[in-house]
């Protein structure tokens, strides 16, 4: 499988403010789209929620899945369901449900609009381990693409015969099949510290 890859540095992602904290967008598609006017397939993004309780901005038609990195977070969704989120939990839910939460955290998020359809897994390599990741494809879909974000620690990834790339805390990579219908492969993750390395990987097809 042919793969394009791209890299954001942490010192290129910008942060803004929003009700309960602060939010940085760590990717978007198409590139040029504005979270604000909502125009977007799939985002990405990580938030500091600095307020004890927070209301979750209204976004209908956006499916959303939060992933904790940092803290405890109690999810309140009105006439549906409680639940807490303690470090690398994930909660899926509809953008358009009234949404409270309690505790100052910080999160991983991915939301997507209509015909966009994602997941989140939280990977944990110790000193000087290497993890084979899967590039499985979903039919239906025209493109897929698989984003790494490096929550602490430093790895190397290794998505092509003679290639390899090394992210730190706070960087991220995009990973992108050429073809989304030629079926699976994988790449490979290796923790080049002795200290463990936890990642996010979320996976998106559009």
């Amino acid at each position: 499988m042919e793969y394009e890859i791209e890299i954001v540095r942490k010192e290129q992602l910008q942060t803004s403010l929003w009700s309960g904290g602060t939010t940085t967008q760590l990717a978007i598609y198409p590139k040029d789209a504005v979270y604000s006017q909502r125009n977007f397939t799939w985002r990405l993004s990580s938030a500091n929620v600095e307020e004890e309780e927070s209301v979750f901005t209204s976004l209908p038609g956006i499916s959303r899945i939060i992933m904790i990195i940092e803290g405890e977070l109690l999810l309140e969704h009105e006439g549906h369901y409680r639940k807490v989120l303690k470090r690398f939990d994930q909660d899926s839910f509809n953008g358009s449900w009234t949404t409270k939460s309690y505790g100052k955290v910080v999160d991983f998020n991915l939301m997507m609009g209509e015909g966009c359809e994602g997941d989140l897994e939280a990977i944990h390599l110790d000193g000087e381990t290497t993890k084979a990741v899967d590039f499985q494809n979903k039919k239906g879909f025209f493109r897929c693409v698989q984003v790494v974000y490096c929550v602490n620690g430093e790895v190397s990834i290794k998505a092509a015969a003679e290639d390899k790339t090394i992210i730190h805390k706070g960087d991220i990579i995009l990973i992108k099949a050429k073809d989304c219908e030629c079926g699976s492969s994988d790449f490979e993750i290796s923790n080049i510290k002795s200290d463990r390395a936890d990642l996010i990987l979320a996976r998106i097809y559009y």
